[in-house]
Parts: C-alpha cells; structure tokens; sequence
C-alpha cells in the first residue's frame, strides 16, 4: 500500500513538471533531482525511522505542503474525497435537507432550517429540534461535522433519527430517506410593485442558466420594465453557466470570456452561441466582496458589453480557472490551469500567490493595475476584482444583532429560543411581504434577552481600554485621566438601552429567522429586500433611464 502511494505522489508530480517548456533544462534537472531526493528520504524514513510511519500521514502531509505553496483553489482529492468534489462542482449531496447549528446552551446539535419539500421537511422536522442519534449512533455532544457526516449518505438508504423538541419536551423518532439535496441556484424571484424584476442567483451549478431564464420570461410576460440581478454572496461555479445567462441579454457570437494558460489544450474562448432574450431591458446587476469567479464573468462582461450597471461594492477578484485531473487509485487534482480575461481584455485577479519560501499571497495594489475599455469606451481597470458603476455600501451589522443571531457567539441562544417558542404558538403567520414582529413582540423578546444574562462585546468599551492602555505606555494617561473617567461613565454597558437603540434592526432579524420556519429562503430573501439599501437604489436607477444611460457613456474630457 504505501509503495502504491509514494507512485500516485510521483505520478502526481511528474506529468506536470513534464509539462513545462521543453527547452528549460535546468527546470527539468531540478524538478528530476528534487523528486529523487524525496524518493530516497521517504525511503529512508520508512525503513530505518524509530516508529512506523503511516504512509497516508507522512506523504500526504508532503502533498498538502507542496500545494500549501500554490493558490487556495489547487487541490487533491483521494478516492474518499470523491464525492465531496462532486458536490463541489454539482451542488449536490444525499441527506436530508436542512441546515443544522450547535446549539451552545443544550450543548447537542440542533435542526436550523429545513429545506422546502426536502426530507426533513416532509418528516416534520422543526427548527430547535435536538439531534439525539442517528441508528445506533449517540449524536449527543457531537459537533456539526460529526453529525453532518453521519445525516449524510447515498441517495434512497434509510435510518431512524431520535430528536427532542424543545418546546414540548418529547422525543420523537422517525425513518428518514436520504434523497439528493441541490440547493435552488435562484432561491427567489419576483415582480416588484413598480414593475421592477428581482432575481436572486445563489451559485453557478449546472443548468442554473435555465433557472434564470424561465424567471426573466415570466417576470417580462408580467410586464417587467427592468431587471435586478443580485449576485452578491455568490462565490460562483460553471464557467458554462455564466456564458449562457450573459447571453440572454447580448447578441448571438459576442466574445465573452477566453482562458489562457501554459498549455494551448486549456485555452478556450467562450462566445454567445444562441440570440438573446431581450438585449433592451435596463440591467442593475448587484455585487459585494464575495460575489467571485463565474459571477465575477457574469458581472464583468456585462459590464464590459455596457450591457447592465454594476451596483454594489468591489467584487472578490478570483480570475482564476480550475480543471480536474484524473489520478491514480481514484484520486483526483483540482488545479489552476488558466486566468480568464474578459471582453475588454482585463484579468481582474486581486492577489499573486507567489511560490518561493513556502508560498506566500501578495495583494495587487490599485496603483499596479491597468487601464482598459468597455464596447462604449467607458475605463474599467484590470486587477482587484470587478468595480461597480456605482457603488454603494450596504447597512452594517450592529455589533449586538451580531452577537444575538450568530451561532456560537450567545451562549444562552435567547434568539433561538424565542424564535422556537414564537413557532410553536403560532401555526400561521401574515405573508412575507407582510409580516412584522410588533412591538409588543419585541417588548416581550426583550424581557427574555435582560433576563438571559446575555452579553456581548462592547466594541467602543474595548478600544477606549486599549486607547488607556497606550496613554498610559506613552505617559498622557495622568494628565487626561478625568476625561478617561467620564468617556468610561459615558460608555458603560448598558444592555436595555442597546436593545432600544438598536430595536428596529434586532425586529428585522427576529422576523427574518422566524419566516424561514414559514416560506424557507424565498420568504426571508423577499421580507429582506423591503429593507435592502442597494436594492432600493438600484430600483431608483432603473426608474430613472437618463441616469443609467449615462452611467454607460463615457465621461467627456
């Protein structure tokens, strides 16, 4: 077993090392030399070292550290990896269908989300409920990946799960069918009241495009007189996918992405092959830093084509393109091959992974990147991600919503526990577009979080500590310390006035962890955009067709 090992290492090595320009010679003798030295090392160590080694261990760990040298996205894959790069790349899996959370006062994993129709749904299964075992498998005090891994399973097995519900303190058992899980790419869509299409794009899996497509008609076929496509927390996917939703919206045989890389074989230019839906319609495409990779194609060439206004804040800046490669012993490599360069011609990579000493990131400062043209003339800039037409910064978080909403940070769940208990009492609630928590409801949620002890950090407290403690090394500290006693009167702790000040965004959180118990991610995405700052604006822009159209000339100069 472990020579068969050390081969699929080499193997792993060598056709690569071998793919490099031929008329390198000192590149080959190293790479040659280099891969000798760590046959005869590992031959060695496994013949003369004190213990015996564990050839998954040792060599893979030599396999990580090569790759720990490159970029985040080149990966090996073993044979007992395999079907997590298949949900990789498919977003699919075989369980139940439900996102699941620790719970930090009950100490045992609990059900968080059923999806709709999914088998946790069907069997009833309700947000709070705690995981007691799976068959014959204690799930108590085990963590979410312990847990995940045993719900997991292949399509149509079946087990017996034992839960708690809180609410009632009984325990239920039920026999579950694990079936597969995709997540819908397009988790929401709808006809605003002013005519205006919204549509959500989750991920970039396979045949997602048809997804979109079949939204955009109906919403047209209502009377849609422009578009909002949110890809903001899109981390993307297909390259294919990203293709074909740019092409409902330009002419057939437009340059739309190439991949250019070392070898001519994974080189590729992407062109719009069918005519488009509607190549009219006004555009707001909606970005943040963690819209990435085939979002970043989607947004960029629409961009690019002064096809859609990008809105939002700058984009990840993944320019990169991964293949896999088969291995030996059923393993595969998921590795870099190409950057993608889009219609105008930019890479909007953000960061050089360099290799030398270990292997180090080096983001590409805005001074470095270059200046390059949309179809219209507009200056767009290579480098640093994708940047909108108009960018606007969406509503922050307040530190004390962080804090009650984010598992692993209350430790006395007061949220779930309410959000539980409101479940509980009430079998139906208003619509989405509807719904609110009262004030009397927030009243009542309060008492519980004062009667909690719950706390949190004081984010102004811990820098006024901090600010003190370099006074005091710099020798100011005496000579200001009555106003350091009245700026620490001023910001004491005190949690009901943080809960008052702050009641409007804790009510729009209490609401939206509630109706996802009621209509799943359609109804929080819908209840959310009522309050959506960019999405606001980028409905105010498509009601104001001089300023878009403006936003895709080019400034005089």
């Amino acid at each position: 077993m472990k020579k068969r090992l050390f081969q699929t290492v080499l193997l792993l090595l060598l056709p690569f090392t071998g793919a490099v320009a031929q008329d390198n010679g000192d590149h080959n003798f190293n790479a040659g030399k280099n891969i000798e030295v760590f046959n005869e090392i590992y031959k060695y160590l496994d013949m003369m070292y004190v213990d015996t080694l564990n050839a998954d261990e040792v060599i893979g760990n030599g396999v990580k550290s090569m790759l720990r040298s490159l970029d985040p996205y080149t990966e090996y894959f073993p044979e007992e990896r395999n079907k997590e790069l298949k949900e990789l790349y498919t977003g699919k899996f075989a369980g139940i269908g439900s996102l699941i959370r620790y719970n930090l006062k009950e100490g045992n994993v609990v059900i968080d989300e059923p999806y709709e129709g999914m088998p946790a749904d069907r069997a009833g299964l309700k947000k709070g409920d705690i995981i007691l075992s799976i068959d014959d498998s204690t799930m108590v005090g085990k963590d979410v990946s312990y847990v995940s891994s045993h719900l997991r399973g292949d399509p149509g097995t079946t087990f017996m799960l034992k839960v708690k519900r809180p609410s009632t303190g009984k325990t239920m058992q039920m026999r579950i069918t694990r079936r597969t899980i995709q997540n819908p790419p397009v988790p929401y869509y709808g006809l605003r009241t002013d005519s205006v299409g919204y549509l959500r794009l989750s991920s970039f899996t396979e045949n997602c495009s048809k997804d979109v497509r079949r939204a955009f008609i109906e919403m047209k076929n209502k009377g849609m007189k422009g578009l909002v496509l949110d890809l903001r927390g899109n981390g993307g996917g297909s390259e294919q996918e990203a293709v074909d939703i740019v092409n409902m919206f330009v002419p057939k045989g437009v340059d739309v992405v190439s991949n250019r890389g070392k070898l001519k074989r994974v080189n590729h230019d992407y062109k719009t092959t069918a005519e488009p839906i509607d190549t009219v319609i006004p555009v707001v495409v909606m970005v943040n830093g963690s819209t990435a990779s085939s979002s970043e194609i989607t947004s960029g060439a629409l961009q690019d084509l002064d096809r859609a206004v990008i809105l939002g804040t700058r984009t990840y800046g993944k320019g990169l393109v991964q293949m896999t490669v088969d291995l030996p012993y059923n393993g595969n490599l998921k590795l870099t091959t190409s950057k993608y360069y889009i219609p105008s011609g930019r890479c909007i990579q953000a960061i050089n992974y360099k290799h030398s000493r270990g292997g180090y990131r080096e983001h590409i400062p805005d001074s470095l990147t270059r200046v390059f043209h949309t179809a219209n003339g507009r200056e767009v800039r290579d480098g640093g991600g994708i940047m909108p037409d108009i960018e606007v910064k969406p509503d922050s978080l307040p530190n004390i919503v962080f804090y009650l909403a984010s598992s692993g940070m209350d430790s006395t769940e007061v949220m779930l526990d309410y959000v539980v208990n409101y479940i509980t009492k009430h079998e139906t609630i208003a619509p989405a577009a509807e719904f609110d928590i009262t004030d009397e409801e927030y009243e009542e949620f309060k008492k519980l979080v004062l009667k909690s002890g719950f706390t949190y950090d004081h984010e102004s407290e811990k820098y006024l500590a901090n600010l003190e403690k370099l006074a005091k090394f710099e020798g100011y500290y005496e000579e200001a310390k009555e106003d350091f006693e009245r700026l620490k009167k001023k910001l004491t702790h005190n949690l009901e006035h943080d809960l008052d000040y702050n009641k409007e965004d804790i009510k729009q959180m209490l609401a939206a962890e509630i109706l996802a118990a009621y209509y799943y991610q359609a109804g929080v995405t819908e209840y959310g955009l009522r309050y959506d700052t960019q999405m606001k604006e980028a409905v105010r822009l498509i009601n104001n067709p001089d300023e878009y159209k403006a936003l895709l000339t080019p400034k005089k100069q």
